[in-house]
């Protein structure tokens, strides 16, 4: 059997290959496919094969996708980028007759009104247009997010956002490596989808509390409205089009968009999801 693993070299490709290694797989039937040589070189060193791809060259797609039994296709990290990539990367598997297609997307991609979900539920159509089979694997948030606003509150004693009352179930970067590295390595998976997410949803009240047990002293959250958190993120810097794009965000959030638990993340690694605290906790240290 023939692992391809993209995006090997960023966060949660290489834990996707930790997690098959720790699952028993042998380095032998994994190869890692990313954009960093040097990184690359210290996956050659546990034994498994690497290739050097960009999504931007279709060159160098098809012959790192030959032979794969399965490609875990892990979604690209720039916004307004991913369909053209994906078209790239998909139309390279068909070439290269891969066995099956594992892609990261979005929570309920085809039906949520959430700001990045178009690109996912586009990328979906297109994989399941090329006649690939398919496991599409719906990541609801990263809690390694909130390092940030975990640093801010360090200082500020706050935690500030536009998101009301509404609820994440996020889990760890690796909860959902674990997750994929079942999907990639054992049978029963063609055709499903799962929406994949933490065993419980929080709050940012719950934020909060999880940032004051991480740093030692009281954290707040302080809700916004949409517009004052626009010009207090165009104030910080951002221009008015990314900090737009973060306020659509929130409003995803405020609306439910990323409160759905579901069990399928917890139901596939066979434990339960990473709490918030530990998350954060890890994430920040």
């Amino acid at each position: 059997m023939t692992i391809v693993v993209t995006g090997a070299t960023g966060k949660l490709g290489r834990l996707v290959i930790d997690n098959l290694l720790a699952r028993g797989v042998d380095a032998a039937e994994i190869r890692a496919a990313g954009r960093n040589a040097e990184k690359l070189e210290t996956l050659a060193g546990l034994g498994i094969s690497t290739v050097v791809i960009d999504f931007e060259d279709p060159s160098t797609l098809a012959p790192a996708f030959t032979g794969a039994d399965v490609l875990l296709l892990v979604s690209g990290s720039e916004v307004g980028k991913r369909m053209p990539q994906h078209t790239n990367a998909v139309d390279a598997a068909i070439a290269a007759g891969v066995g099956r297609i594992v892609y990261t997307s979005a929570p309920h991609a085809d039906t949520t009104e959430l700001a990045l979900a178009p690109e996912h539920k586009a990328t979906e159509e297109l994989i399941r247009a090329s006649g690939i089979p398919f496991t599409i694997l719906r990541n609801n948030w990263y809690t390694e997010n909130y390092v940030g606003p975990l640093e801010q509150a360090r200082q500020t004693g706050t935690v500030v956002a536009a998101v009301g009352d509404g609820r994440i179930a996020s889990a760890t970067r690796n909860d959902y490596a674990d997750a994929a590295a079942v999907v990639l390595s054992t049978p029963g998976h063609e055709g499903k989808i799962y929406e994949l997410g933490g065993d419980s949803a929080w709050s940012f009240d719950e934020l909060a509390e999880a940032i004051s047990a991480i740093i030692g002293s009281d954290v707040a959250y302080t809700p916004l409205e949409d517009e004052e958190y626009l010009r207090i993120l165009v104030s910080a810097g951002l221009d008015e089009g990314t900090a737009g794009f973060v306020v659509a965000l929130d409003q995803g959030i405020r609306n439910g968009a990323l409160a759905d638990v579901t069990g399928d993340l917890s139901g596939l690694i066979g434990r339960p999801t990473t709490s918030l605290v530990d998350g954060l906790r890890a994430a920040a240290a």
